[in-house]
């Protein structure tokens, strides 16, 4: 009887299925400094006690991207294993602070299947839920990946392709228990801007790039615990369309994230994933740009200290954003945009 886990592939999935996923795990503030040295973060809120308690936490939670990821990393041995790319994002929330000592696992429901034209692969849809050790929801979110059949020939199982939200719903956006911008330091988080500073339509270029390195993507998808062989495995890739490695496209956004801080550094929290789009694969040696969009913006009841931001950012290799048009008149993307992100963030209003 073999004993190794194969993964699933495409025929594996059916629309009601309960994944339980493997080996919870317990973060600790060595994952936040390997986290910070990945990416080089800097918001104030992640980094700081002091600020965190300022802002009435008992202390400085873990990167809300950092616990996305790991929720992530908990899913891949028994979704994406045998996928050929992760496609997409939506309906993401983020719940409970994560902090030192706390304990993630993840469970998934499968929501929909497609099989592609080819009849070599299918799009797998399915909904994620991470809690830590007392059940509390830490991140939720849908995401659809492209993955291959085991046999070719097999059946191809009846579409159902769900419905899927333009954003995450404004009524889950939950704001952390004790959270108040109102003692904002601004000087501490490095930017003077406030709610009231963006207008709709306003593109923000964050100015840095970062290249990305074999290493660091490789060691960021190890933290996760992110076992996808394309991520790793020259001799698997090398039988595929590129012949080299691809880097996890959750490694690109952390990137991105990062980047936003010029601009938007008194954006600490984030709220919501509405939407999300990996474009087209990055690779070790690109070198990342991003700009940023402000879509919309929306107070929160009863908190005149706070108020968010639904943003776009759209992430592009080898390339100066600057507003260059990311989309042609078909829709179709740049072929240098390897990302386009919509998610709302926290900051302070006044």
């Amino acid at each position: 009887m073999s004993k190794e886990n194969a993964g699933n592939f495409f025929e594996d999935f059916q629309p009601g299925q309960v994944l339980r996923h493997a080996t919870p795990r317990t973060l600790t503030a060595g994952d936040q400094a390997l986290y910070t040295a990945l990416y080089g973060s800097r918001f104030a809120l992640q980094s700081s006690d002091v600020f965190a308690r300022q802002l009435g936490l008992a202390q400085a939670p873990l990167d809300d991207l950092l616990v996305f990821h790991v929720v992530f990393g908990k899913t891949v041995p028994d979704v994406s294993l045998n996928a050929v790319a992760n496609l997409g994002y939506a309906a993401g929330h983020f719940g409970a602070p994560v902090y030192p000592g706390d304990t993630l696992s993840a469970e998934s429901e499968v929501i929909g299947v497609k099989q592609n034209s080819n009849g070599k692969t299918g799009v797998v849809y399915v909904r994620t839920r991470g809690v830590n050790q007392d059940g509390a929801l830490v991140a939720d979110y849908i995401r659809w990946v492209m993955v291959r059949k085991k046999d070719p020939a097999s059946a191809a199982p009846e579409p159902q392709v769900p419905d899927l939200p333009d954003a995450a719903s404004a009524d889950r956006q939950a704001i952390p228990q004790g959270l108040d911008f109102s003692a904002f330091d601004f000087a501490a988080a490095g930017s003077p801007h406030r709610w009231d500073d963006y207008r709709i339509g306003e593109k923000v270029d964050h100015g840095d790039a970062m290249t990305i390195e074999e290493a660091e993507h490789q060691l960021a998808t190890r933290l996760y615990q992110n076992t996808a062989r394309v991520h790793f495995n020259q001799h698997a890739e090398g039988q595929g369309r590129f012949g080299r490695r691809i880097v996890y496209g959750g490694h690109v956004i952390s990137l991105v994230r990062a980047l936003s801080f010029n601009g938007l550094g008194t954006a600490v929290k984030l709220l919501a994933i509405n939407g999300g789009t990996h474009a087209a694969p990055s690779f070790a040696g690109d070198t990342i740009y991003a700009w940023s969009e402000v879509l919309d913006k929306s107070e929160v009841a009863g908190r005149p200290d706070l108020a968010v931001l639904r943003l776009r950012t759209v992430a592009a290799k080898d390339h100066a954003c600057g507003g260059f048009p990311y989309k042609d008149a078909e829709g179709r993307y740049h072929p240098a945009v390897v990302l386009d992100l919509d998610y709302s963030v926290l900051l302070p209003r006044a």
